[in-house]
Order: structure tokens, then sequence, then C-alpha cells
């Protein structure tokens, strides 16, 4: 099937309710095509719902239909639990793994889980996949720890899986607390055995080699795809049947900072790949190259990138709010600012933007969620507050957000649909 090119064709699209079937939507991109969404509310306003969480997580809430799935810590194990989306009551939890730990801010319940609207998979930061049907029953268990590497970044492992037809696709980028090689891993979707396995070799030093980002698909013309990994100081591109590198692109540690971890993932635009380092620099990469490509493909670079929150897109713009709450907009294909130093609420911002019905969604580490026009110009449009401690990026559905935050997971506003 051909790819989909003209990205504003979508947001020009009908209103249709749509499922957010992983950390970052239906596209990958953290957009929605959803229309009429809630703008403002708090702790009693505009709320449908609230469900207590027994711990905090930096896992998105993933939505599909009448159901949705949180990778949950609690009392020192790992559990995957099924929400009554109408209801915001629990339907089950299963065991994911009994080896949680506290690392940093966090813990190792970071990863989203992934489905397809039949099975669900969800990978725990000790290296535990699972696969789960929708009624709960297990499918098949792997531990990679085990079976592929035992991982080793200072932080704790915070990727998610990338499903893509029948391949799970997951990177394992360390090397703070190993010596191990790094590697990205398909599996296979419906028994999870091994189809590939290759080493993503660097020559980052120290912190540089842990990477925290979500790999992303990239599509030509001609429908042909490749996988796209970041971190260790590299953007690679990878053939989806083999795990072969086809390209690589470098300068993103020009200092040579041997604490440059990156933590925002890639975002894709057409052919075109935006790659955040820890700040300085942000690049655009034009994918589908071969060997070195660090100058050949580099379409433009700005050194205002985000540290934490991953950027969001409409097709025209690209939106970057760093974690301390500053907001720079770029033209999406030549890098231009549009606008830039813009300050939102003072706090520590930790999520990542999502952009549905012409705004932009932004939670902080205090559970206000700040709400920006998108477009050209700066302007906010609301300040949320749940007052609640919030690590994970807001999902949309059938008119509806859901942000999760140490306490409660909140569903906010009324279902579009029946």
């Amino acid at each position: 099937m051909k790819a989909l090119w003209a990205f504003p064709l979508f947001l020009a699209a009908a209103a249709q309710a749509e499922n957010w079937p992983n950390w970052r939507g239906p596209r990958h991109d953290g957009t929605s095509l959803e229309k009429n969404l809630p703008t403002t509310w708090n702790k009693t306003e505009n709320i449908t719902w609230k469900l207590p969480l027994p711990e905090l997580s930096g896992s998105t809430p993933v939505v599909w239909d009448n159901h949705i799935f949180l990778h949950n810590a609690e009392a020192g194990k790992l559990y995957l639990w099924s929400v009554d989306r109408n209801k915001g009551t629990l339907n089950w939890k299963q065991l994911i793994s009994e080896r949680d730990a506290k690392v940093r801010k966090g813990n190792l319940s970071s990863p989203s889980p992934v489905t397809d609207g039949k099975t669900v998979w969800v990978l725990g930061g000790d290296g535990t996949v699972k696969a789960f049907d929708f009624t709960g029953k297990e499918l098949w268990a792997r531990d990679l720890s085990k079976d592929v590497v035992k991982f080793g970044l200072n932080h704790g492992y915070g990727s998610s899986p990338r499903l893509h037809r029948d391949g799970l696709y997951v990177q394992i980028l360390h090397g703070y607390k190993t010596d191990d090689p790094s590697y990205v891993v398909r599996l296979d979707t419906k028994t999870g055995r091994t189809v590939w396995k290759v080493e993503r070799p660097t020559d980052a030093v120290v912190e540089s080699p842990d990477s925290y980002t979500t790999p992303v698909i990239v599509t030509d013309k001609a429908g042909k795809s490749q996988l796209v990994v970041t971190g260790g100081d590299y953007v690679t591109g990878h053939d989806l049947d083999t795990g072969k590198e086809l390209w690589r692109g470098g300068g993103m540690n020009p200092r040579a900072n041997p604490m440059n971890r990156i933590v925002a993932s890639p975002v894709v635009l057409e052919d075109i790949v935006y790659v955040p380092t820890r700040v300085s620099p942000m690049q655009a990469y034009r994918a589908f190259g071969s060997g070195d490509v660090s100058k050949s493909h580099l379409v433009w670079a700005t050194p205002n990138g985000p540290d934490v929150p991953t950027p969001v897109s409409d097709g025209k713009y690209l939106y970057m709010i760093n974690d301390r709450g500053i907001v720079y907009v770029f033209d999406a294909k030549t890098g231009n600012e549009i606008y830039g130093g813009q300050r939102i609420k003072p706090a520590i911002y930790s999520s990542s933007p999502v952009l549905a019905d012409g705004k932009i969604y932004m939670s902080n580490e205090e559970g206000a969620t700040i709400v920006l026009k998108a477009g050209p110009t700066f302007e906010v449009l609301a300040e949320n507050p749940l007052e609640e401690f919030t690590l994970s990026s807001p999902a949309i559905s059938d008119g509806q957000i859901f942000i999760r935050t140490q306490n409660h997971l909140y569903c906010i506003g009324k279902r579009a649909s029946k």
C-alpha cells in the first residue's frame, strides 16, 4: 500500500473516532484527528471518572474501543491492567514481572503497552515481554535480559516497543552500567520468538550510549519502510526484514559530552526524521541513504531542541517544548524559526505534547496540562490543574483525553460516540 504523504490532508479529514494504541497514538507521532476536545478542566470539573492507581509511572494509557491498558508498578511487581473505558473500573490485571525497582524519579513500568485491537504486548523495564489477548489470557512470554542482554541504563529502561505488522521491534541501547553491546531486536508478534537480533555499535562513552527513545518507522513514496533508531550519538536506519544497518547519521554530540544520553524520541514526517539529542542539536535527516549520511542527508539543525519531551508536528510546523516549559516552533521543512523562547507555566515537563483539534496538550510534573493554540502564533488557551505528580503523556480517543498521574487515571470529557 502506498504511503500517505500529504499529512495536512489528515487534518482536513472528517472528524472520526480514533483509538490510541501506543505511546504516540494512531500515527505514532503524537497527533489525533479528534475534534471538539475538552479545553478546560480541573479535579472536579469536566472529569467523567477517575481510577485510583497504586504508584507513579511514566507509561501512557493505551486505548482501544472500550478497553484501556495500563502498565503499572505495585509493591515491587509489574502488572498489566485492563480498564473498562466507559466505567473507569478494573476488568483484570495480570502479572508481568516480580522484579520492579525504583530508578531515579521512576520505576520499571515506564515502557507503554501496544495493541492492534486483538492482542496487547507489554515490555517491562527488567526485560520481560508478554503478550495477552483482551480477556487477559497470556499468549507468550520472553525474558530479554536472559535471551538477549541484561539491561544496563543509568535511569532504568524506558523505551516502548514499536509494533509494525507482524514485528515487535525493541531497542536496547545502553552502556553506563554495562560493557555488553547494544542491540536492536525484532520479535514475532504471534510467538515471541526472535526473528532477528543485530548489534548496534557506537563509540559513545560513559552515559552517552544510553537511549530511552522509541524506534520509528519511515516509509518512502514507493511504500518501502525502514526502522529508525536513535541513541549512542547516532541515528541509524535498518532493514525491517533483516535488521541490517543501512545508513547512519552523526553530529548528535558535537561537544563529546560523556553524559549525552538521549530521551526524546525521533519524529517522522514524510521521509524526514527529526532527531532530538540532549537539547543541542536537534537535527532533521532525510531517510533512505546509504552508509554515512551525516552531511549528505542532513536537512537542517537547531540548537534549540528538547531534552525529555518528544516534539510533535502538524505537517507544517514542528512544535518543541523543552523540560523547562519553553516553546519553539519551526517550519517543519526548512527549520526556520517561526517563534521561540516563549515560556508556558513554570515547572518541569517530562511528558510529551500531543496535538489534536488545533491544540497542543502538554502536561507538567505538577499535574497541570497546558493547552496551546497550534499554528504560527503563541497563545495559551488554558492551564488545567490536577495537582498530582505526572510523568505520563496524554492519550486521546473518541472525544476524551486520558491523563495518568501518580495517584489516578483521569478520563476527561464526554465520549463522542456510544
